[in-house]
């Protein structure tokens, strides 16, 4: 089968991969995939700035349907739609494993970067990584389903209450999942955008959240306070991944109020420290997702209090790879989804 892979460390060398069907092995699951998302993860891995293992096949946000099963394996069975947890191997002994959180298990190996991903027609996954997906998500929608538990880990990682004033900076796929999650806590959200993102805060607005701002257009200070009396923002989620939108985000805080860091840069940025002492700042960062995330992710598609397939722009079969890694690029739409030839 063929496959978009990492083919060798270094900038670029990504290409398309010929590789053996997987063979199902006890205790996994073979997933015939029917939709998997372009993540920046995966322009990080392109752009050499996220580990792996080359040659590996990419992709890691997956949807599709159950083709085999192997030795042992109960809670599914083929022709069952499902998406997927990411982790092909974590430990399972060390205090992260132990305490809820294989994200942070250090022999992880994920599907994508660690082992052959999800860009491919077929992907095996440890049994335990199966999710069914909820009767009126389809594969597209369901292919978002892996952000989202990203999402969700993040507001467990910062406590989020009803009434909140909170920003999100970052209009992409990540910042609107990230809004509809806040917003399902029963928070007031602001998502913050450029005059690139027009269309997406736009978006954004019919998603629910309560002010979509163009920070080139308006004064974003001004408008938070406003909203909040001159407080500021109780919590601030940074998901552009850029360090103004960090910086901006430590203006729009409040004393005392709650930063998390979504985003992922891919390299070192400036942020003023010091702000988190003089403020009093609590910070959180969130990396991937663990199993409650997945839980509750999976509860709020399947409620409709989170919609993800609005969210899917493009689909393009894998060949055609380079160019959805240039729509990425330009920001042009919000998601790119990929599909097996």
């Amino acid at each position: 089968m063929k496959g978009v892979a990492k083919l060798a460390r270094g900038e670029g060398n990504v290409g398309l991969l010929d590789v053996p069907e997987p063979e199902v092995i006890p205790g996994h699951v073979l997933v015939e995939v029917k939709a998997a998302g372009v993540c920046g993860t995966d322009l990080h891995i392109y752009h050499d700035e996220y580990p792996t293992v080359p040659p590996v096949i990419l992709g890691h946000e997956a949807a599709g349907v159950v083709a085999e099963v192997g030795e042992g394996v109960v809670t599914c069975r083929p022709g069952e739609r499902v998406t997927v947890e990411t982790y092909f191997y974590t430990c399972g002994r060390c205090s992260f494993c132990r305490e809820g959180f294989p994200n942070m298990c250090p022999d992880r190996k994920s599907i994508g970067s660690g082992v052959h991903g999800a860009f491919a027609r077929y992907v095996l996954v440890p049994e335990h990584n199966i999710h069914p997906l909820p009767p009126d998500v389809d594969e597209l929608a369901g292919a978002l389903s892996e952000p989202l538990a990203c999402c969700v880990h993040a507001l467990e990682m910062t406590r989020v209450e009803p009434g909140d004033a909170v920003v999100v900076s970052g209009p992409g796929a990540i910042g609107l999942l990230m809004a509809q999650v806040v917003k399902a806590a029963g928070a007031r959200v602001v998502v913050l955008g450029t005059n690139s993102d027009q269309a997406r805060l736009e978006m954004a607005r019919a998603l629910g959240a309560d002010q979509a701002l163009n920070v080139q257009a308006v004064d974003a200070k001004g408008a938070i306070d406003e909203l909040t009396g001159g407080l500021g923002a109780d919590v601030v989620f940074e998901c552009a991944g850029v360090g103004a939108s960090a910086q901006s985000c430590l203006a729009l805080v409040r004393r005392r109020g709650r930063y998390a860091q979504v985003g992922l840069f891919g390299k070192p940025v400036q942020w003023d420290l010091e702000q988190v002492c003089l403020k009093e700042l609590q910070v959180s960062g969130s990396f991937a997702h663990v199993p409650s995330a997945w839980r509750k992710a999976l509860n709020l598609l399947a409620s409709g209090q989170v919609q993800t397939r609005p969210l899917v722009s493009h689909v393009l079969p894998i060949t055609e790879w380079q160019q959805a890694f240039d729509i990425f690029e330009r920001r042009d739409g919000l998601k790119t989804v990929l599909t097996p030839v």
